[in-house]
């Protein structure tokens, strides 16, 4: 498969759409707080379930104030993500906190705007975005992780691209986009991810 860029696959890139002490904050409030095995939906059912064949990673509940920020600033790049995409869209989804650790992933898959997938919600989904808490390798051990990349492929013209991600950088694509979360290896891998529509 040959390397694509950000530009085959549409994507909008934000470095520092937060800044690393807040991700810092972000992650220790994340470490507090009640977590449940993230669903996954079918083909079949609009009902999520779990499987840790396809999907494995914790889906985090983080506290008031943190989901007030975090959606207050999913809220005022709205008009950014527009201007990119030449959209005209108006509605997003609550944000999931997700917390991969060792031995996590997401297999290739797309959120939405395909048909593919039978959810009231995803039908509404034209963006997805995904945030980056923590770096892939970190300043220790203890911050960073391995593996993990997000990885875009277009199958059709043979191309992928991987993003590790740098703490606080946002991007955002199309929602029909195939994408997948590599298997993380070391560590713990941090994200936030939300839906325009």
């Amino acid at each position: 498969m040959a390397a694509g860029n950000p530009e085959h696959f549409r994507l909008m890139i934000a470095s520092q759409f937060f800044d690393r002490q807040f991700c810092r904050d972000i992650i220790n409030d994340l470490r507090m707080s009640q977590s449940t095995p993230a669903p996954v939906y079918g083909t079949t059912t609009a009902t999520g379930s779990v499987d840790n064949h396809v999907r494995k990673v914790m889906r985090v509940i983080p506290s008031d104030r943190v989901l007030q920020v975090v959606t207050k600033r999913l809220t005022e790049e709205l008009g950014r993500v527009n201007a990119h995409f030449q959209s005209s869209l108006t509605t997003w989804e609550d944000p999931q906190f997700l917390w991969y650790r060792t031995g996590d992933f997401f297999v290739a898959h797309q959120d939405g705007n395909t048909g593919l997938i039978k959810s009231e919600r995803e039908d509404h989904r034209k963006v997805s975005v995904v945030i980056f808490l923590n770096d892939p390798s970190g300043s220790d051990e203890e911050d960073g992780y391995a593996g993990g990349e997000l990885v875009f492929t277009d199958w059709r013209e043979h191309k992928s691209f991987s993003m590790s991600g740098e703490q606080g950088t946002l991007v955002a694509f199309p929602a029909e986009t195939t994408h997948e979360v590599v298997m993380v290896t070391r560590g713990e891998r941090f994200s936030i991810v939300s839906w325009y529509g």
